[in-house]
């Protein structure tokens, strides 16, 4: 495994102006629009066939989404909404962090081309499975680590991976990602679908979406669709 030596590690925000680092890389600024209406979510395609799903908290769902929509084998990424007990939140109430919902990317994925234990190496080096509730900037149980199994291989294999992490020492602290069933997943307004790929110039795109793609890409060069 290659975690042991090329985890990718959060940016390091602590000598940026306080005052930059909230206004330019926090999840609910810029283009994001916490105060807007719903826009109107699209349509799934659930006749993918032959596909398997799964639904991935890693913080910001901006930042997971432009990661995975890179990687051989994902045929499609949707941002929105799980774990949570209100129906059909908007980002505005998920942003409170008071719906119970994660910000999620749902995955639909070839196995044939790329294994869910493929899937969760990259989710694991991508993002910092050890603080709770947070990723840098984004603080809230909205942004918590979690994986929303859909069957119970994805669980097994999901919670082995997570044992064999912790006790190889892979990071500094122990391993806080949430491992549980998935529930209704809510897609989000159709402003948060492909963001990175629509607001590559937005300030929260440039300081830490840009700088995690450009070391997921060196990490694994050899996953990414041509």
């Amino acid at each position: 495994m290659r975690y042991a030596n090329t985890a990718l590690r959060p940016m390091n925000l602590r000598k940026a102006p306080a005052l930059l680092i909230l206004a330019l890389v926090a999840c609910g600024s810029g283009n994001a629009r916490p105060d807007a209406s719903p826009a109107p979510t699209r349509m799934q395609d659930t006749n993918m066939t032959g596909m398997d799903t799964i639904t991935l908290g890693a913080g910001c769902f901006w930042c997971v989404e432009a990661v995975f929509t890179e990687l051989k084998g994902v045929k499609s990424v949707t941002s929105g909404y799980m774990g949570g007990q209100v129906k059909n939140p908007s980002y505005r109430e998920v942003c409170t962090g008071n719906t119970g919902h994660a910000e999620v990317a749902q995955l639909t994925y070839d196995p044939k081309e790329i294994t869910f234990d493929e899937i969760l190496e990259v989710f694991w080096q991508t993002h910092d499975p050890t603080t709770l509730n947070r990723q840098g900037a984004d603080v809230g149980t909205q942004y918590r680590s979690a994986i929303f199994y859909h069957t119970d291989d994805q669980r097994r294999i999901a919670e082995e991976y997570k044992v064999k992490l912790d006790a190889s020492g892979a990071f500094r602290a122990p391993i806080v990602t949430e491992i549980t069933a998935a529930t209704t997943f809510y897609p989000a307004e159709d402003y948060h679908q492909d963001y990175y790929a629509l607001n590559g110039e937005q300030g929260y795109c440039q300081m830490v979406i840009r700088p995690k793609l450009d070391k997921f890409r060196k990490v694994f060069a050899d996953k990414l669709k041509k």
